[in-house]
């Protein structure tokens, strides 16, 4: 069984009603708890635009589902309950009918003799007032309300716009190798052969003639290019970041009550 204190707080958590396949109902409006045995008995479901309607369901089969109130009962059985102002009062007539638009036994703790049915105070918690089964008192569980019955609240949307903070992606640096031609100029030396000739004198004839060879030979040289390549370290490349501000325009519908007069049709003096 549903504790009042576990509905209360699921109404202050802004829970819904919902049916055993987890489908939405409506959400939490009043409890409703019968003061003979201090058991939570009814519960009203918002519905309609805004919630503008509130529709009673019964808690005898009700348990807490995933942070809901699970009935066994469909949205349009809950719709098509017998209307009750939800002021705060549910009398012994009123009662007595969304029992059997629920097929469900009255209980049995009912007393048939009252004569006072129907009365009762609204005190903190909900219940039954001024005797068993003579009528139930509520505590608002959500919505806005009155203390009188001739007015009624307005209600509007309004649109509250803000900023916050999300990941919009991700930059990484990566390094790859490309290959490019470098051309560079170096100067290259080399040795050639040059023939030297010098007279020979007549007193060097004889030691010329001892000194001479049948063959000469000379080793030419020359510069080769030689390339090294080495990898050096020439930049460091990092990240960072910047904030840039600009601006956003945001349209959005919002949806607003309008109050209006009705009146029946024998009323006198009616605007």
């Amino acid at each position: 069984m549903i504790t009042t204190n576990e509905l209360q707080r699921l109404a202050d958590d802004g829970a819904n009603v919902v049916t055993n396949d987890g489908s939405k109902i409506g959400s939490i409006g009043q409890l409703y708890v019968d003061e003979a045995t201090n058991e939570p008995t009814w519960v009203t479901v918002k519905t309609g635009l805004f919630g503008s309607s509130e529709s009673f369901v019964p808690l005898e089969a009700a348990e807490v589902r995933d942070g809901a109130v699970a009935v066994p009962y469909d949205k349009d059985t809950v719709k098509d309950a017998p209307r009750v102002d939800p002021d705060g009062r549910i009398s012994r007539e009123e009662e007595d009918q969304l029992y059997r638009h629920y097929n469900l036994q009255v209980p049995a703790h009912w007393d048939d003799d009252r004569a006072d049915a129907g009365t009762g105070t609204t005190g903190t918690g909900t219940g039954t007032a001024a005797g068993v089964g003579a009528g139930t008192t509520a505590d608002t569980a959500g919505g806005t309300r009155t203390g009188d019955d001739n007015s009624v609240v307005r209600e509007e949307e309004q649109v509250d716009v803000g900023t916050r903070t999300r990941e919009a992606g991700r930059v990484r640096l990566r390094k790859y190798e490309v290959t490019e031609n470098v051309n560079k100029t170096v100067p290259v030396t080399r040795e050639e052969v040059r023939v030297e000739r010098e007279p020979v004198t007549v007193t060097d004839t004889d030691a010329a003639r001892g000194a001479g060879n049948d063959e000469a030979e000379v080793t030419l040289h020359e510069d080769e290019v030689v390339v090294d390549k080495e990898s050096k370290p020439v930049e460091r490349v990092s990240l960072g970041t910047e904030t840039v501000t600009d601006e956003k325009t945001v349209s959005e519908e919002v949806r607003k009550e309008q109050v209006e007069t009705e009146a029946d049709p024998n009323t006198r003096g009616r605007h």
